[in-house]
């Protein structure tokens, strides 16, 4: 039941974004009286599931839910139909209309899709508010991961700006550092500024299973034990642990990276029992653990304090929209350094459709699908506007050339490149998908 929800959520979210994004296409198409001969929802090879046709055009959904297409005649696109351009140009024909009109209409998809992502943002700055968990309520720094530590990040940091710009959200900034050149903490009462290591990053876009590599702090008290030198030595549910051999101990993290250093040792464990304090000899395991569990309660509830839910009004709401959707754009583009990088690798990490559906929430929650949609959104403006032959700004760089120089690309240039460029789009799709299906089909292998 919870696949079926993530995959109806996926496909309603994908729907509305290919609809307006070709109604982005189809409306200046319309508007320059160019002949629209299919208007479809996901594509249609072979055969489609739905369609009607409408005056001069043909409106269907098709069966493969990869996108969706405005077939404008005389237009060089993936239909790869060029029967029609070997014919005279007819004053209906895209091929007809100026340069600055084609221009438009090959913009309009990715025009509608930042608005949409706009719109939605400031929809939600509205409604509910942005809730955020707010770095500076993180009072004692934050606790680090492994991968954290490898990223050069220190247990009680805090974290200050990320490229010089100030750091106030900590969901924005987990992803940022994973993009950024610089960080800058304050650690030990001094600002340290450092180049996140790719090592830890590579580490942390690897992991099988998202998780947080940083947190907020809190204090070491036993939630459970099991069969191990803790419960031996008498430590007991609800002991708060003070110290370590003398050395007083304040926060979990403290004591992790403590007992790490202290493997098969004896040591001294001085806890605060209903007020008294208590020493205990124990000696930790090989891997130093002493068998006991956090307190999982106080650990959320630290979490929970820093929350913070912004709301707005109707212009600051707005602006704030705008500011979203140039951050989501900004990190789409960000990532690409990540995804070429030698050491990070973080094509490995690629994803597509069956990705994408493991995002969407297990159980209906509208503010997280449209968060999503409006992210996504954003991403297929910015993928759409790359020059590559067979998306829109492939088009898009073949007409700003002739607006440029004064002459069209010659129609045999323009039907190769489209060519080149749907073979190179579809062994895309097939690898992107290939890898969702290896994924899927080894993951329980690798739990």
């Amino acid at each position: 039941m919870e696949l079926a929800t993530q995959i109806f959520q996926f496909i309603l979210s994908i729907s509305i974004l290919v609809v307006l994004h070709e109604l982005g296409h189809f409306l200046p198409a319309k508007w320059f009286k160019c002949r629209i001969e299919k208007f479809y929802l996901f594509f249609d090879p072979w055969f489609s599931l739905v369609k009607k046709k409408i005056g001069e055009t043909e409106y269907g959904i098709g069966w493969l839910p990869f996108g969706g297409y405005v077939k404008i005649a005389g237009m060089v696109d993936e239909s790869m139909d060029t029967e029609q351009l070997k014919q005279p140009a007819q004053p209906w024909e895209f091929r007809s209309k100026p340069a600055w009109q084609r221009l438009i209409i090959m913009l309009g998809g990715i025009f509608v899709n930042l608005i949409l992502a706009w719109a939605i943002y400031t929809g939600l700055n509205l409604s509910v508010g942005e809730k955020y968990h707010d770095l500076a309520k993180f009072q004692n720094g934050i606790a680090v991961s492994e991968e954290g530590a490898m990223m050069g990040l220190q247990n009680g940091d805090k974290i200050l700006k990320i490229d010089g710009k100030p750091a106030e959200r900590l969901e924005n900034s987990m992803i940022n550092m994973l993009l950024a050149d610089e960080v800058t903490v304050e650690r030990n009462g001094k600002e340290v500024t450092f180049k996140p290591n790719e090592d830890g990053i590579a580490h942390i876009l690897g992991a099988k299973t998202a998780k947080l590599y940083i947190s907020n702090r809190f204090a070491p008290v036993v939630d459970s034990l099991i069969e191990g030198p803790a419960k031996q030595a008498g430590l007991q549910v609800g002991d708060k642990i003070v110290g370590v051999d003398g050395k007083k101990i304040n926060f979990y993290d403290e004591l992790s990276q403590d007992l790490s250093n202290k493997k098969n040792t004896t040591i001294k464990l001085e806890v605060l029992r209903n007020g008294e304090l208590k020493t205990l000899d124990l000696t930790t395991s090989k891997d130093g653990k002493i068998g006991y569990f956090q307190n999982k309660n106080l650990a959320l509830k630290a979490f929970e304090q820093t929350e913070t839910t912004k709301e707005y009004s109707f212009f600051p709401a707005i602006g704030r929209g705008f500011e979203r959707t140039v951050e989501s754009l900004t990190m789409q583009i960000k990532q690409f350094k990540l995804m070429f990088n030698k050491k990070i690798k973080g094509y490995k990490n690629v994803g597509g459709p069956i990705a994408i559906i493991k995002m969407m929430p297990k159980e209906i929650d509208w503010v997280a699908f449209w968060s999503f949609t409006a992210m996504f959104s954003a991403w297929l403006a910015f993928l759409n506007i790359l020059p590559i032959p067979g998306l829109d700004g492939g088009h898009a760089l073949f007409t700003t050339w002739e607006l440029i120089t004064g002459k069209p690309v010659p129609q045999k240039v323009l039907e190769n490149a489209q060519m080149i460029g749907v073979i190179f789009l579809m062994g895309l799709m097939l690898l992107i998908f290939g890898s969702d299906i290896y994924k899927f089909i080894i993951s329980p292998f690798l739990k």
